[in-house]
């Protein structure tokens, strides 16, 4: 009988639905956005590596005052890698280092502007999970005597060396010739930014022709276990802290990075977006759950005869109310499911036309179908319990 009623009023049903289609399909759609950024987040940006953390000049900024700060920091140095490097560490198992710069390089007559040079330790491939497409990775003999060979992005060799294998092959970075040992294994782009666009050579290579005084370098660390990483942190600070003769309560010269610090910054910012749209939502649901009880108020006042009759047979109060309310679910819910089926579409959409990462997970359809369902019942209490108290000779004189 509920759904009866809403497709005798097509148009007036359709209309009414139209504040909850909205409501439902931008929380979908947010949700959607949110959670597939969430995911992104922490596979391509917030993955360091297994349990490695960061130890560089800046660490986490978030405003300001805090970057002024941090920019008169010192700079790390190999020293610092090497106090960290040499066995002092009973937390952690790898420790690795990195320097960058950016650089032309050159194969023949194929030039290559502006490339991420690094600087890096034999373990470095290790620690940040590099995998190798063709040769091999930089070694402690290569980082021992300083030797001039280097490792390549895959779309630095394919724009390189196009349909040849660049094992073997010379490129020039500067005024430094390098061998190719190896390449990497292709990894694609973060936030637009190619993560293969790289000549990785060893980090003493690095030290003697790139290294400048004012350069600053990084310093990955891969506690012994995931248990650890807290201590190992704590651990790498002391040992800085005291390599840099900081007072007790002077605050660290240095930042210290872990993927838990990177999503709890993103949830952060995350939370806020996700906080408007819920606002944007909750507007769009008290306008369509007005609309519902006006429409709702109108469907009793036609229908007060019908009421009388059948209060005149036998139905309770009770079944008055059922009966308005479930017209009132079964229109929210409706819309709920247009919403829902809107936002998938358009998250379709996004998915194939852009490179944006949408997810739209169960849990976020079934709580907007939650939601949508219980502002139907919410804003349908007034106009049933109002169905359910006309006295029955008063419905059926109204019509007469």
């Amino acid at each position: 009988m509920a759904l009866d009623a809403l497709r005798s009023h097509k148009l007036r049903s359709y209309l009414t639905l139209l504040g909850i289609v909205l409501a439902v399909a931008t929380l979908v759609a947010v949700m959607s956005v949110v959670n597939g950024l969430n995911l992104y987040v922490a596979d391509r940006i917030a993955n360091l590596g297994a349990n490695a953390f960061v130890v560089d000049r800046m660490g986490i900024i978030t405003n300001l005052r805090a970057f002024a700060a941090a920019q008169r920091r010192p700079a790390l140095t190999a020293e610092d890698y090497r106090a960290l490097a040499n066995g002092q560490l009973e937390l952690s198992g790898n420790v690795g280092a990195v320097e960058n710069s950016v650089a032309d390089v050159r194969a023949g007559d194929v030039l290559s502007q502006d490339v991420n040079l690094m600087g890096a330790t034999p373990n470095y491939g290790e620690i940040r999970k590099l995998d190798v497409a063709v040769g091999r990775f930089v070694t402690e003999a290569d980082e021992l005597h300083r030797q001039s060979v280097c490792f390549l992005g895959a779309q630095l060799a394919d724009r390189l060396f196009p349909n040849v294998d660049a094992v073997g092959k010379s490129v020039r970075a500067g005024n430094q010739t390098y061998t190719v040992v190896g390449v990497a294994v292709a990894v694609g782009a973060v936030l637009g930014v190619s993560q293969d666009n790289f000549l990785l050579i060893p980090f003493s290579t690095y030290q003697a022709g790139w290294h400048a005084p004012n350069h600053t370098i990084t310093i990955f660390v891969q506690a012994r276990s995931p248990e650890l990483m807290e201590s190992a942190q704590d651990e790498v600070r002391v040992v800085l802290r005291t390599r840099h003769h900081l007072a007790y309560n002077a605050p660290d010269d240095f930042g210290i990075l872990g993927s838990a610090s990177i999503l709890a910054l993103w949830e952060r910012i995350t939370s806020q977006v996700f906080a408007l749209a819920v606002s944007l939502t909750s507007v769009f649901l008290v306008v369509g759950g007005i609309v519902i009880m006006n429409i709702m108020l109108a469907s009793v006042t036609e229908r007060t005869h019908e009421i009388g009759i059948r209060k005149a047979v036998g139905a309770r109060r009770g079944h008055i109310l059922v009966q308005f309310l479930a017209e009132s679910a079964a229109l929210s819910a409706t819309g709920g499911v247009i919403g829902v089926a809107l936002a998938m579409a358009v998250a379709a959409v996004v998915r194939a036309t852009t490179s944006m990462p949408v997810v739209t997970s169960a849990t976020s359809v079934i709580i907007s179908l939650f939601i949508s369902t219980c502002v139907g019942l919410f804003f349908g209490i007034y106009p049933a319990w109002r169905a359910a108290r006309l006295a029955p000779i008063d419905a059926l004189r109204a019509e007469a």
